[in-house]
């Protein structure tokens, strides 16, 4: 009897180390596996960052991967940071993060640390659709659209809301730069939504392609000068159109190939003279990116993590 009590306790023992063990192994696993989240939120924070200067900048854009990398926990270098290329020449980042996970029951059998790393590459293009775009578009031949080897940014300008050209070059009577952006509504919207696009941007995704017009009354009424209002002074989102101008009157139709930033300073939405006033900006926008290169290029970029 005295035997099997002897045997009992020392297998007790035994069991009791593994079982100490393994909840130790477990403990320190999932605190490793903790530390792996957090790297990856680390890289893919730094990646986001950094591509919002992208391609023109890789600078700026390491700067910017460094320094959100740093806010976000630390283990971001310029060692870390690369560029490559997907569509446009330098239009994507990596950001590899590795940092010592330390241990505290592996520490028994001589493990101290672990090394846990992520990675995160993320895209800069531009856009094939857009989300919150303004209604009011502007032509792609505006002299601030090309008078710089591209948009002329921060400089101040006007965009014309009546005297649109038509079919021809002549004036497409009674189209106003104003689009309806829900193509699959059917009908011209009322006042007060076309003035909520432009208050609150137009909460879905815009692709390219032809748009009809909105009447002027539209343009001038108290809703789109309270949104104007509103809006002075911040970004806004407008689609470009490419002439000719499809039709005319309330029946014009815009074909829509791209999106340039504007802030908007100051405005006109009454009489025969309205136009939009402010500066044309670079600008980075919520969007959806493909392969394909996206629209034409007016300084409007989307940023996402790619695989």
């Amino acid at each position: 009897m005295r035997r099997e009590h002897g045997q009992a306790a020392a297998l007790t023992v035994l069991f009791m180390t593994v079982l100490l063990l393994s909840a130790a192994a477990v403990i320190d696993v999932g605190s490793w596996f903790r530390e792996d989240r957090d790297t990856q939120r680390i890289a893919d924070a730094a990646a986001l960052a950094g591509a919002q200067a992208l391609p023109e900048d890789h600078s700026t854009a390491e700067s910017l991967a460094i320094l959100y990398g740093t806010k976000n926990g630390g283990g971001v270098d310029a060692s870390n940071v690369s560029f490559s290329t997907a569509v446009m020449a330098g239009d994507t980042i990596e950001v590899n993060v590795e940092r010592p996970a330390p241990g505290f029951f592996s520490k028994i059998v001589g493990i101290d640390s672990v090394t846990v790393g992520s990675s995160a590459k993320a895209r800069a293009g531009v856009p094939d659709s857009a989300r919150y775009a303004a209604p009011i578009t502007v032509n792609e031949n505006h002299p601030m659209l090309n008078n710089c080897s591209g948009p002329c940014f921060g400089q101040p300008t006007s965009i014309p809301l009546l005297n649109l050209h038509g079919p021809g070059g002549g004036d497409a009577a009674g189209a106003f730069a104003l689009l309806n952006l829900n193509r699959g509504g059917g009908g011209n919207e009322g006042a007060e939504t076309v003035a909520g696009w432009l208050e609150w941007g137009f909460d879905k995704y815009m692709p390219l392609g032809i748009y009809q017009s909105v009447p002027s009354v539209n343009f001038n009424s108290s809703h789109m000068s309270e949104a104007l209002q509103v809006r002075r002074g911040e970004e806004v989102l407008f689609p470009i159109y490419r002439e000719p101008i499809l039709g005319g009157g309330t029946n014009a139709r815009f074909n829509i190939i791209g999106w340039v930033g504007f802030v908007i300073t100051d405005w006109d939405n009454t009489g025969s003279g309205g136009q939009v006033d402010g500066v044309f900006t670079r600008v980075v926008w919520e969007g959806i990116l493909t392969n394909s290169g996206g629209s034409a290029d007016f300084g409007v970029r989307t940023v996402q993590l790619i695989d």
